[in-house]
């Protein structure tokens, strides 16, 4: 007995040196998206800010597929020591355990809500060469073109999957769904010509906007943006109940120190709270936001209990 008490005393003293001295070496961010959309670009800043507020490297690592979902596998998988961070995000936390069949690790049971980051500002664009330029008139040429419109997506079970397949709920209309492996490649085809639509980051399609490769439709969550002063939300179009707001967070494997989860969280929310990251951010149309590890559990939760029964009503699977 008094063996087995010495072995949990030293095994308690180990795990609380260790965190004492983490980082010592240099951590990872996972991005579950290819470089240039939206939750690479706020992974991009944040690493920089961590860097910098952890006095060790921060390196990216781009894992794109399955909707975001190898990214979260792989960090679940990793050692629990700090030293793999995941940019979890709505699709994958929430919203995939209710697309796919199976999946490989359990987002509530193998993954710890470390703070929310950003909240990615999403809008409806369109081809300019769609004859559309209104939610109405978009719905009205859906319904008279059946199947013939095409929207992509950064992946099946992402944001921009569901908030279409939730636009086809409510107005009734069909489209064919195009996955891609990020918001970046979707871009590119939506421009060529391939898809007809998309609902996009505004990080990822704000530049596009700009220059009158895309046209702006709608914002999909639930207020307008400042940089699209002009452009309102698919609600206030007249589809009542639509709204989509994305958000990114950091997830550490389960198992990680208490002591780390809460050094990293300080670290994260001082990162997002640096007015010049909140400037760059908002540029990009990414919200700053944070919270406590306990409070994004709370959200976690939350958000999964909704989005399970909004996938389960539209009849979404992943592709």
């Amino acid at each position: 007995m008094r063996r087995l008490l010495g072995c949990c005393v030293l095994c308690l003293l180990g795990a609380t040196c260790f965190a004492q001295g983490w980082p010592s070496r240099p951590m990872r961010l996972v991005i579950p998206f290819a470089p240039g959309g939206g939750a690479d670009i706020a992974g991009r800043l944040i690493a920089q800010e961590l860097s910098e507020a952890l006095k060790q490297t921060v390196l990216v690592e781009n894992r794109a597929g399955a909707g975001g979902t190898l990214a979260l596998d792989h960090v679940a998988k990793s050692p629990a020591d700090g030293y793999s961070i995941a940019l979890g995000h709505l699709g994958g936390i929430a919203i995939a355990p209710f697309l796919y069949k199976t999946l490989p690790f359990d987002p509530i049971r193998d993954l710890v809500p470390v703070t929310l980051a950003v909240n990615g500002l999403s809008v409806l664009v369109v081809n300019p060469a769609l004859p559309v330029k209104t939610v109405a008139e978009l719905i009205a040429y859906a319904k008279a073109n059946p199947n013939k419109l095409s929207f992509g997506s950064a992946g099946s079970g992402t944001d921009t999957h569901l908030a279409g397949e939730l636009f086809r709920t409510l107005t009734g209309t069909t489209m064919i769904h195009i996955p891609y492996k990020g918001g970046a490649p979707a871009m590119l085809d939506l421009i060529a010509g391939r898809t007809q639509l998309s609902f996009a980051s505004v990080a990822t399609a704000i530049s596009y906007v700009q220059a009158d490769k895309l046209r702006a439709i709608a914002m999909t969550g639930s207020r307008r943006f400042d940089g699209l002063p002009g452009v309102p939300t698919i609600a206030e179009s007249g589809v009542p109940g639509y709204e989509i707001n994305n958000w990114y967070g950091l997830f550490v494997p389960a198992g990680t120190p208490q002591d780390i989860v809460t050094r990293l969280n300080a670290a994260t929310v001082r990162a997002v709270q640096n007015p010049e990251l909140r400037a760059r951010l908002t540029a990009a149309g990414l919200e700053p936001v944070w919270n406590t590890p306990s409070e994004f559990a709370a959200y976690v939760r939350s958000e999964t209990a909704k989005w399970g029964k909004i996938v389960t009503e539209s009849g979404a699977t992943a592709n």
